[in-house]
């Protein structure tokens, strides 16, 4: 059986996709879940509903392009609440500071330096809010689970695709998640 539908077979024991994905999320990340949740629920669904009922009356709905697209939307949009219903139901807020705060934890920004003397401020959130831009990582990253329990000045060593990378850690900080 051929069609666009396939994809290679990968084996599940070693699949990156299979692995067990931690549940955490910091309380600022579980605020914008709930904001596109709530605009999703509230906003979008009612308006395109409000679509797909006047281009339905506009007659025959087989060569109906309008009614067609905005439907294929609204069944998207309904299938996004419904995943962040269940994922927002699953996840356990991080809302508090942990005791040890001079060493790597979860919601930690860390300012590493390389062998080559450059440095990058990361974050370590859960993989729900991952953002390239600002560079927040998941924790569950090989370079987050490198460097997670490590404190000032120890030395995490990375395997990255270009070979083995070492970084120093230079900077460890917390924002208050209840400021």
């Amino acid at each position: 059986m051929k069609g666009r539908n396939m994809t290679r077979w990968r084996d599940p024991a070693k699949d990156p996709r299979q692995e067990p994905k931690s549940n955490l999320i910091t309380a600022e990340g579980a605020d914008r879940l709930r904001g596109i949740l709530d605009h999703l629920s509230r906003v979008k669904r009612p308006a395109l509903s409000a679509k797909v009922g006047e281009a339905a009356a506009l007659g025959d709905r087989s060569e109906n392009a309008d009614y067609t697209y905005n439907k294929k939307e609204l069944n998207r949009v309904i299938a996004r609440i419904r995943y962040l219903t269940r994922r927002l139901d699953e996840l356990q807020v991080v809302d508090r500071l942990p005791a040890d705060t001079d060493r790597v934890y979860f919601g930690a920004f860390v300012t590493l330096e390389d062998d080559d003397g450059e440095e990058m401020r990361i974050r370590l959130v859960g993989h729900d809010e991952t953002d390239t831009a600002k560079r927040w990582i998941s924790v569950d990253a090989p370079l987050a689970k490198a460097l997670l329990g490590k404190s000032l000045d120890d030395e995490a060593t990375v395997a990255a695709p270009g070979g083995e990378t070492t970084y120093v850690i230079t900077e460890i900080a917390y924002r208050d998640p209840q400021a």
